[in-house]
């Protein structure tokens, strides 16, 4: 986990959930491979769930599929992923089960590299820029709440290679109907799309 990484969510945490009590925080590629957002996401009343795709330091829940997220339907306060989404092959699924999982209200905190050296675990598939954001808050019927993409390189040495795209999306309020809709497309989703078996 590179400095400015863990700056941008520290600074994330700080702005939108310095305050809050009771969160239910999840941590999508939360595997300790250099460091880990755990630390910052550990406030009294927070309950804290790494989920990565196999078991390791920091992970307290093992997925079968990058594309199902083994938690009910709006359960989630707070949904964090770093360094993560440029690994993940159709990162398009993975996103639309994370808005699935996150509450009406609840909050998406996203980083993503907008550049640097290929790292592949198990694959480097993507870079990020703010438009990418932009589409994804699109694609989920998300508010996209900030964005913004390091475009200079950062002071610190494990940090310099790399540029990050932060965005923060907020779930919208939904009803009844529109939650039914979500979990019939999900549903389907799962049922017909290459990626999800």
């Amino acid at each position: 986990m590179h400095t400015s990484s863990m700056a941008h969510m520290r600074r994330l945490v700080d702005t939108y959930l310095k305050g809050q009590n009771d969160l239910n925080i999840v941590d999508i590629g939360s595997w300790d491979v250099n460091g880990s957002y755990k630390p910052l996401l550990s406030a009294p009343g927070w309950r804290y769930c790494g989920v990565d795709l196999a078991a390791g330091p920091n992970v307290d829940v093992v997925m079968t599929s990058p594309y199902q997220l083994p938690m009910a339907s709006h359960s989630v306060d707070v949904l964090v992923s770093g360094q993560a989404f440029e690994h993940i092959e159709y990162f398009w699924l993975t996103w639309l089960e994370i808005c699935r999982v996150v509450k009406p209200g609840g909050l998406i905190f996203l980083i993503a590299p907008s550049r640097g050296p290929e790292h592949r675990y198990p694959q480097d598939c993507w870079r990020f820029y703010p438009d990418g954001f932009r589409a994804l808050a699109n694609y989920g019927s998300l508010e996209l709440v900030e964005v913004s993409t390091d475009w200079a390189p950062h002071s610190a040495e494990d940090s310099a290679a790399w540029g990050d795209t932060v965005g923060v999306f907020r779930q919208a309020n939904m009803g009844l109907t529109l939650r039914w809709r979500r979990r019939a497309m999900q549903a389907l989703r799962q049922w017909l799309l290459p990626g999800y078996r």
